[in-house]
């Protein structure tokens, strides 16, 4: 089952806010290394990869010195708009050392549910990896308050799920920090036991997921089942695991049992042709 993965054309990664930053909230500098070295080999080994992205509020409280998470609406908002700029800054350097292009696509909800704006946003995807540049894909934060009001894409979780859908993906990777689906909340019973693989998101699984996850990002273990659910209804193969280690990415595309697998639903497999 995990060796269809291997077979996958265009995979979406999607990298939450806590695997990306430290304990105090700030951008973790080796952990991008680590991302951008691991996707341009990836990249460079035939796979069309798109990267989605949070980490914009985390950059912005580091240049503004703020120690804690920002709670107001407009004060996220603020965050957010100086923190994007860095963040792909800082993306653009790591990239740039393994000679890599990246392109920004920021993206609002009504972008999946508007013909002409789909279209075109499907467009500048295909142009992108038809040329061999990963996408870098965050929510416009500035724009829209969906996310960092969590109620809609999770820490774009479930931002990834639609992406993946969008382009024909035939993989989705969402690495956070937790290590995949547990039998029981493992942050209150150590004895919890992952499970390896879901071949259905049952209304009792999505009940049972919690909202287990760091106070850093805005995602849950709930969000993450929403984007597998969503996915896999699509076509999509989709592993939640840990963002703590980076070369998960290599064991995952290698077929190794890392994190949950959730199985694709539709007999039809994301058609790779973006």
């Amino acid at each position: 089952m995990r060796n269809e993965l291997k077979e996958a054309k265009i995979i979406v990664v999607k990298m939450g806010t806590t695997s990306l930053t430290h304990d105090n909230g700030i951008i973790n500098l080796r952990k991008l290394d680590q991302l951008a070295r691991i996707l341009t080999d990836l990249e460079n080994s035939g796979y069309r990869i798109v990267l989605v992205s949070s980490g914009a509020i985390g950059c912005g409280m580091h240049r503004l010195n703020m120690m804690s998470r920002p709670v107001t609406l407009e004060g996220k908002q603020v965050t957010a708009a100086v923190g994007q700029g860095l963040l792909m800054e800082l993306y653009h350097r790591f990239f740039d050392s393994y000679h890599q292009n990246i392109g920004q696509i920021l993206l609002t909800k009504d972008v999946f549910y508007h013909e002409i704006k789909r279209n075109n946003a499907k467009n500048t995807f295909c142009a992108l990896l038809e040329r061999e540049i990963i996408p870098v894909v965050n929510e416009n934060d500035c724009i829209s308050t969906d996310e960092i009001e969590e109620e809609c894409f999770g820490d774009n979780d479930i931002l990834s799920a639609m992406t993946a859908n969008l382009i024909g993906a035939q993989a989705l990777i969402i690495l956070s920090d937790v290590e995949g689906l547990f039998n029981e909340d493992p942050s209150k019973n150590d004895n919890a036991v992952l499970i390896p693989l879901v071949k259905t998101v049952t209304s009792a699984i999505m009940k049972n997921g919690g909202s287990s996850g760091s106070g850093l990002g805005t995602g849950g273990m709930a969000t993450k089942l929403g984007a597998a659910k969503y996915a896999t209804e699509h076509g999509i193969n989709t592993v939640v695991a840990s963002g703590d280690c980076v070369d998960n990415l290599y064991h995952i595309m290698d077929g190794e049992e890392i994190g949950t697998l959730f199985l694709r639903q539709n007999e039809k497999l994301g058609d790779g042709k973006c």
